[in-house]
């Protein structure tokens, strides 16, 4: 597509003359705490994607689950979210160390809903709450304490319209290629097949989950 096809918005006042004001209930909707609602919300909740930020701007984001309950908030103001094991790489954790901003979305199955927290987040190695944060009777070695200053809900439209708690709507898994497949082509792996790939990731899967 050539470059003059596409109309770029560059400025607020070129946004807003295409997407109007929003009534002011929707900007008073940041409760900027943990209400009994947040609480219940994310007791439910077993999956959060974290939002980090380098310092020149470059956003990444990771997926968090654990079983639902496993958030633990310590009072209006403060949330805390253990670290399992994953692919060290650690992205979320150095960005942090130099920009603690971060953000959040609680999701619930079957919810169409989310809560939304953004915050000030510090990367603790150990705490009194740490025995809290056990799964199957291992201590996380990593935790991500969040001192939030923003929370409101998140209206439902964009799962609505994407279905996405919906069985019917699922594809068929075997019309999507393997993390084995995907790992081969992107990789350039010569000496493993996919099926040897996805075979490991099962056992790593199984083995290091906590």
């Amino acid at each position: 597509m050539p470059p003059s096809e596409i109309r770029a918005v560059r400025t607020e006042t070129e946004l807003r003359e295409i997407v109007q004001e929003p009534p002011q209930p929707i900007w008073d909707k940041d409760i900027g705490r943990i209400d009994e609602h947040a609480r219940t919300i994310i007791a439910h909740s077993p999956l959060v994607l974290l939002a980090t930020s380098t310092p020149e701007g470059t956003y990444d984001v990771s997926p968090r689950g654990d079983p639902a309950g496993s958030v633990l908030v310590l009072s209006d103001h403060r949330l805390v979210l253990a670290d399992r094991p994953g692919n060290h790489r650690v992205d979320s954790f150095r960005n942090v160390l130099h920009n603690p901003h971060v953000g959040m979305l609680f999701l619930v199955p079957g919810m169409n809903e989310t809560l939304r927290v953004n915050g000030r987040a510090t990367l603790v190695s150990d705490a009194p709450f740490f025995d809290d944060l056990m799964v199957r009777g291992k201590k996380p070695r990593l935790a991500i304490l969040v001192d939030v200053e923003e929370l409101y809900m998140h209206c439902g439209k964009a799962f609505l319209r994407s279905s996405l708690w919906n069985p019917e709507t699922w594809p068929d898994r075997k019309s999507l290629p393997t993390l084995g497949q995907i790992a081969k082509d992107h990789l350039d792996l010569k000496e493993q097949s996919a099926e040897q790939i996805d075979t490991a990731l099962d056992q790593d899967y199984e083995l290091n989950q906590y």
